[in-house]
Formats: structure tokens, sequence, C-alpha cells
């Protein structure tokens, strides 16, 4: 391959190099899934690490995907998307590569290598993605708000935001928000198709942060038992940077991260603790007993005119449907 003025990215193997060109579209996807742009078989690699973005004005960013090992630049922890500069050197898992792009480097002199100021990107990046959408929400805050001392509540609210974080991170969430009593996370698909296991992954993530919030409970004093709700969609939705450039803001937008919100209010409505949007339900109709543990409901979602159908559960029958899908995995039905 030529270098010239193509952006690429270097991969150096023991049967020699690699090159990964950065042309033909504005976005390419590194993951071991098949579905990725470049697919790395590398086992410290998520099946959908990061992704690479070209911008209108030709800068490249490097975004991490909500990857269970992290991305690096230069040694430092990709934690928001970043500008990648001739000769940056990206790690992904046990991988590293080399980012080339003469033409960036010719025509803007003077860069700083060091990255200085890469938490703060200047330009605004959108892409549309298939994700999963999670919301979940604590039951009765208002209620717990008033009966509790500031500090108590300080407390509570504190720790159960910090596990929640830690739990969605490690279940390979990209990027999970804080609003109010709430918290938002999303996980990145393939570009047109879902495996059941990384929905059920998402599954185990509530099932745990369910568990988390009972063993909350017994460590405050407390007027009733802290519970939580929680709604699912999948679909197609813009993510990018809503912010500023010296105050990013990374999130999704759109009528899937919508209706994830408003699925998560309707449990209350009928009475369960989790809600499947109906996309999300068709990625489970070939496990067995999905039709026994998620019932369908025909609800009237806000803003909605035409009413949604939801498949809804409680938290027993998520966590025995997370118990049939392993004895299925080892054929013991």
């Amino acid at each position: 391959m030529s270098s010239g003025s193509t952006p690429y990215l270097l991969l150096q193997t023991s049967s020699g190099n690699r090159y990964l060109p950065l042309v033909g579209k504005n976005n390419w996807t590194v993951g071991r899934n098949a579905d990725s742009h470049f697919v790395i078989p590398d086992p410290w690699i998520s099946r959908h690490h990061a992704m690479v973005q070209r911008t209108d004005n030709g800068e490249f960013y490097l975004i991490d995907l909500g990857s269970r090992n992290g991305t690096f630049v230069n040694g430092r922890r990709v934690n928001v998307p970043v500008t990648l500069q001739h000769k940056d050197h990206i790690a992904f898992g046990q991988t590293e590569m080399v980012f080339h792009n003469l033409a960036q480097q010719e025509s803007i002199p003077g860069r700083n290598p060091n990255h200085e100021n890469q938490d703060s990107p200047t330009s605004i990046l959108h892409v549309r993605r298939l994700m999963s959408v999670l919301v979940v929400d604590i039951r009765d805050f208002t209620v717990l708000a008033r009966q509790l001392d500031d500090k108590t509540l300080s407390n509570l609210i504190g720790d159960w935001f910090r596990q929640a974080g830690d739990i969605l991170r490690y279940s390979g969430s990209w990027v999970d928000k804080y609003i109010g009593d709430a918290v938002m996370a999303i996980w990145f698909h393939g570009e047109s198709a879902i495996a059941k296991e990384e929905v059920v992954q998402i599954f185990q993530a509530i099932s745990d942060l369910n568990k988390m919030t009972t063993d909350l409970t017994s460590h405050y004093p407390l007027p009733f038992p802290l519970r939580i709700g929680a709604g699912i969609n999948t679909g197609y939705a813009m993510v990018g940077n809503t912010g500023s450039g010296d105050r990013p803001d990374y999130t999704a937008i759109g009528d899937t991260v919508n209706t994830a919100f408003r699925l998560e209010s309707c449990t209350k409505q009928i009475q369960r603790d989790v809600a499947l949007g109906e996309t999300t339900y068709g990625y489970l109709d070939s496990i067995p007993t999905a039709q026994q543990r998620f019932k369908q409901y025909t609800v009237h979602l806000k803003g909605y005119e035409i009413p949604t159908i939801t498949y809804a559960s409680s938290f027993e029958d998520l966590d025995n449907f997370l118990l049939d899908k392993l004895l299925w995995d080892n054929q013991v039905f």
C-alpha cells in the first residue's frame, strides 16, 4: 500500500504489516465481532470495542464503545472521543496500532502530539447506530426524599449511583448518564444485527442492579425498601456530543431513547418491574420459556398517539429467564 495522503491504521503482526485504510465512509468500527469494519481476533478486545469517525472538516476522532478493557491513545485511556493525530499510538486490549495521516501533518503544522487538550473536542460528532437503551429509575424517590435527612439521602444515592455505574460499565455499557433519580445506559450493536447473547447481557446487568439495590437497603435506616424499575428499547438512534467544546456531553438522542424512558414509566401502570420494547423482545423468541417469563401488554405511552406493545416481567421472572437461558445453553431442557 502506498502511504500518499490516505489516512490509515497500521497494525504490525508476526506475518507483516497490516494496513487498515480509513477511506470510503465516515466511520469505522473495531472489534472481535465479524460485523466490525476491522475485525481483530484479540480476546482482550470487546465485540464492539471502538470506533474511528471522520468529521466534515477532515479530523479523525477515536471513540471507545464501552469496551471492558478500555481504549488508549499514547498510554492515556479514552474516556470521551479524542482527536487523532499523525503517528498516535492506539491500544485496543493487547493490540497496538499507529494512526497515520500525512495530509493532516502537512496541512496543520505545529499540532501538539501530547494531546494536552484531548478531552475537549472542538467538533460535534454524530453517528447513527443500532443500540439498546436501558433506563432504570428509583421507585418512590420523592416520598423517600421527604422522609430522610439530607445526609442519609445523599450517602444513599451516592452509593447507589456509584455501584450502578460499576455494574453498567462492567456489562459493556458505552455511557451511563444520571438524570435525577434515574440512570440511562447504552449498548452498541452491529450495523444491522444483534445476537441474543447481547440482550441477555443487558438482562444480567438489570438483575445485578436489582440485587445491589436490595442489598443497599439493609445498610441504611429507610422507611421502606428501596426498589427500582427498568425499561429497555432497541433500535437506531443518533449518538454524539450535544455539549459545547469545553463541556462535552456524549449521549444518544431520538425515538429509541425516548421510548426507553416511557417504557420504564409504564412499568408502574402495569405493576411490573421490567418492560421491553417489541424489538428487544424479538431477539429472544428463539429462547424457550421467553413467552412464559415475559407477558405481552398494550400500553399508552405518554406522547405517543398509537398504543404500544411491550413485554414485561417481574425481577423474579427475569432471574428465572436467565436461569432458563443457562440451562438451555447446557442442553438441560
